[in-house]
């Protein structure tokens, strides 16, 4: 597929998808939404790639979703079209792991979207915000509900309800990034990151990032349920055997992804 608003590229085990709408501060447009789905689908769908990258400029991760595609778009058709839906069904479904590697602006949509990632590496530019309510709506990509379960409910509800922006060094306090390097770094720190989860055992690493999700989804006593019986699954792979066996030898695994 050719793209026009993302960049793709591999490298090595790892796919780096670079949102490329320079002029609209990689807004979120229905055309992002298809060719992100699109990447995506042919990242989980190929057994070479293990981990991705997402990112945008240094001025914008994302500076929200585009304005001018909803601002005359009847209520109806929001409705009928179940707006925003697909990023649910098409990106946040992806099994396998991957970052939001975030630098400037992540703003609405962009916020959302980083949120979507399994975690967020932030620049010590990044700045989040979920402004929505200054255009007379709410968030509707998730904001109100991922920000809440990951800075918790006062944060969450005075940045919705004042449209404030929270810069990476409050991010990082508040738990909604998991670290914060310097701009100039950040891909690179990023590629790194991806490139140590691409060199773990394929089924392990989907599995792990299906517990910790898990976790978000039901009670204590279902979550730990559900992790023991990932575990045990885990148990009949070729890799534990191989990874066990190399422990004992003191040798690099070789994974199959089986």
């Amino acid at each position: 597929m050719t793209y026009e608003t993302i960049l793709v590229e591999q490298r090595d085990a790892v796919t780096l998808i670079t949102l490329n709408r320079p002029q609209a501060l990689n807004a979120l447009n229905s055309q992002v939404l298809v060719e992100l789905s699109a990447a995506f689908a042919a990242f989980d769908a190929d057994p070479s790639r293990h981990c991705a990258v997402v990112t945008g400029s240094e001025k914008a991760f994302a500076a929200g979703a585009d304005i001018k595609e909803m601002a005359d778009k009847p209520a109806s058709d929001f409705f009928l079209e179940d707006f925003f839906s697909g990023w649910q069904s098409k990106v946040v479904a992806t099994r396998k792991p991957w970052i939001a590697a975030v630098a400037g602006f992540a703003l609405g949509g962009g916020c959302e979207l980083a949120m979507m990632a399994d975690f967020i590496i932030a620049a010590d530019t990044a700045k989040f915000g979920q402004p929505e309510i200054k255009l007379g709506v709410a968030p509707g990509m998730g904001g109100s509900q991922r920000l809440t379960r990951a800075v918790g409910k006062a944060k969450a509800m005075e940045m919705c309800l004042t449209g404030r922006m929270m810069d990476a060094q409050e991010a990082e306090r508040a738990g909604l990034v998991a670290r914060i390097v310097p701009a100039a770094d950040l891909i690179d720190d990023a590629l790194k990151t991806a490139a140590t989860i691409a060199s773990m055992p394929p089924m392990a690493a989907m599995v792990n990032k299906e517990m910790v999700n898990i976790a978000f989804e039901t009670g204590l006593a279902q979550g730990l349920l559900t992790e023991r019986r990932l575990f045990q699954i885990l148990t009949a792979t070729e890799d534990k055997k191989e990874g066990m066996a190399a422990f004992v030898e003191k040798r690099p695994g070789v994974w199959k992804g089986r």
